[in-house]
């Protein structure tokens, strides 16, 4: 029976690894053992950071409707629920892009969801 040899799949790993590792800076490149710790970690921070992304946005999202709610005599969560009382669907997102790119269509939908709540209040 002959013996294995594991050279070239050894290299092929380390080659691997290296290739993932490109880009990093000094023995976090070069030497193995760092390397790869430097690689899991970042992969590690990778999942949890599309995570927080997520998070980070919509934030954002809240404070910039924040502001357009004060200027327009409301606050966030009044502007939500009136909202919500009107029936209008649109996402954190898609508010907060209208609040500032086009002032005067947030400025009707603000109208019309006060009307509804002003009628719900008779």
């Amino acid at each position: 029976m002959a013996r294995v040899k594991w050279a070239v799949a050894s290299r092929r790993r380390r080659k691997r690894l290296h290739q993932k590792t490109k880009g990093y800076r000094e023995a976090r490149r070069t030497q193995l053992r760092k390397a790869k710790e430097t690689l899991m970690r970042a992969l590690a921070y990778r999942t949890r950071d599309r995570k927080v992304r997520k998070r980070e946005f919509r934030s954002l999202w809240i404070i910039r409707l924040n502001a357009a709610a004060r200027e327009r005599g409301l606050t966030y969560s009044r502007l939500m629920a009136a909202f919500r009382a009107a029936d209008i669907k649109l996402d954190r997102k898609q508010l907060s892009e209208l609040a500032i790119n086009d002032p005067a269509a947030f400025d009707q939908l603000v109208t019309q969801a006060r009307l509804v709540t002003s009628g719900r209040g008779q």
